[in-house]
């Protein structure tokens, strides 16, 4: 029997996390649930998994979630605050994490449950983005598994070799990793027409059932960029081992391309149980709930490069890998900034890039030497991107 905590469980991988684990109830247990401020959610999700531990960040919800908590006389005890995610993440009794609390939220109760060697099922891509080889050595010192929970990450992950070292494709006769995305919900849209597109049409992604800000990342194909940028430090490979196609139709996930001309693809429903219950059960397959391909009524597949002027957040990010750890920190941090302006309508679709490109301009290298140097530069770029944005919108 193995205890999760599940960070984010109001969110659709915390959703689709309790799905699979209601599956198995001979083999996984909650041990504690978190959120931001959905409490009646969380609640509800309380009284089916019976958590030893329920934690609000906003502190603003303790008291409700208190209440509510009574009134459903769980014996769950209550918590508040960002401490309290790196409390139930490190906790002795939990034997694995699902990591996915959407953006640089998620890093320090991530970074948590690596330091205390857990399983750690990682949602959460800001956690190697912001932070990349930190966060890496912290993995091979604490001897913490980490498996990607990515439908791309968790795809490359099963088409390599077992016998795979860190940093070490040619090795393994690795010629390329290509990186698949659907190109969101604008992929056919003229560009001309982009700048006045809403957050709604942003958020209508045509496969996948995301959050809002995952899904107008998908809609620029940020989320694609900063995929590649995991991809990276998951894998070891440098920016040029990496190549991104376009897969409207989303089935194949990802693939390894192999120096004797090989290709390995995983290929699947799109539907986040897959990769959820391949790292919750690995080594082992486990039932996921996900329908079956059917190849009998199979549409044909598609492939095409990215047209970076229709998705010019996927430029900025792939030059962000070359350049080093501080230019991926800083777009992340301007993104986040970008992607919640233009959701309370104080930017528009385009400006979204434009402001992350602004912001890149202004940012100079340096040496991130610790996690809270990468915060403190995290929150130094927050405050440059709320400047531009006032002079992009």
């Amino acid at each position: 029997m193995q205890n999760i905590t599940v960070l984010g469980a109001t969110g659709s991988i915390g959703q689709s996390t309790l799905d699979v684990i209601a599956r198995h109830p001979d083999q996984y247990q909650v041990h504690a649930l978190t959120c931001h401020q959905q409490v009646e959610s969380l609640i509800q999700q309380a009284i089916i998994h019976q958590p030893k531990f329920l934690v609000i960040t906003d502190p603003a919800y303790y008291v409700q979630a208190q209440q509510l908590a009574k009134q459903a006389k769980l014996s769950a005890e209550v918590l508040s605050g960002a401490e309290s995610l790196q409390y139930v993440a490190e906790h002795p009794h939990v034997d694995c994490v699902m990591a996915a609390i959407v953006g640089a939220a998620g890093l320090l109760p991530t970074l948590s449950a690596v330091k205390a060697g857990k399983k750690v099922l990682l949602a959460n891509k800001e956690s190697l983005v912001m932070s990349g080889s930190l966060f890496i050595q912290e993995v091979q010192r604490s001897g913490a598994i980490l498996l990607p929970i990515d439908s791309e990450h968790n795809a490359i992950f099963q088409c390599l070799p077992a016998t795979y070292q860190y940093g070490k494709p040619q090795q393994s006769g690795i010629d390329k990793i290509l990186l698949t995305g659907s190109g969101g919900p604008f992929l056919t849209t003229p560009v001309a027409e982009l700048a006045s597109k809403s957050p709604q049409q942003a958020c209508a992604h045509p496969n996948w059932d995301m959050g809002r800000k995952i899904s107008v990342d998908s809609a620029t194909m940020m989320n694609k960029g900063l995929e590649f940028i995991e991809v990276c430090w998951l894998f070891g490979v440098s920016p040029q081992q990496v190549d991104v196609v376009i897969h409207p139709q989303s089935v194949i996930h990802s693939m390894v391309q192999y120096n004797d001309g090989s290709v390995l693809a995983q290929l699947g429903n799109p539907d986040m149980r897959t990769p959820i219950a391949h790292a919750m059960g690995y080594p082992e397959r486990i039932e996921s709930g996900v329908a079956k391909l059917d190849f009998s009524n199979m549409q044909n597949f598609s492939f095409s490069q990215p047209d970076y002027q229709r998705f010019p957040n996927l430029k900025l990010a792939i030059e962000a890998a070359s350049q080093g750890q501080y230019a991926s920190t800083a777009l992340n941090a301007a993104n986040e900034v970008a992607v919640a302006a233009f959701l309370r309508g104080q930017l528009n679709f385009t400006g979204i890039a434009k402001l992350n490109n602004e912001v890149l301009q202004r940012v100079t290298s340096q040496s991130l030497r610790s996690i809270d140097e990468v915060i403190a530069y995290d929150q130094q770029v927050r405050r440059q991107a709320q400047q531009c944005l006032q002079e992009v919108a």
